[in-house]
């Protein structure tokens, strides 16, 4: 009973702290049907991202597709799940 409500207790605290580090491939940009909120940062960012043409099986790289992709991102000043940063190098998490 006592790990039944320790699980209970953590398991809120774990989901509010993506860092979008996972998110990375093909990824579609989206109005609505999003998986994930992001906004667009100079600083203060929780992935640094590149767009690449290939190779983007790797984290902080992202291929922009209009099919067939990865996740589906949605832009928004406010509310995101996550914050990224485009970068040209140095890609990845903190």
């Amino acid at each position: 009973m006592k790990k039944l409500i320790l699980i209970l207790f953590c398991f809120p605290l774990f989901s509010m702290s993506q860092s979008g580090c996972h998110v990375f491939g093909k990824i579609k940009f989206v109005d609505y049907g999003e998986d994930y909120k992001v906004k667009f940062v100079d600083y203060g960012e929780d992935l640094k991202i590149k767009y690449v043409s290939y190779g983007e099986k790797k984290v902080g790289k992202w291929k922009s597709v209009d099919y067939g992709e990865d996740f589906k991102v949605k832009i928004v000043k406010y509310g995101e799940d996550f914050k990224v940063k485009e970068v040209n190098y140095g890609e990845g998490c903190k």
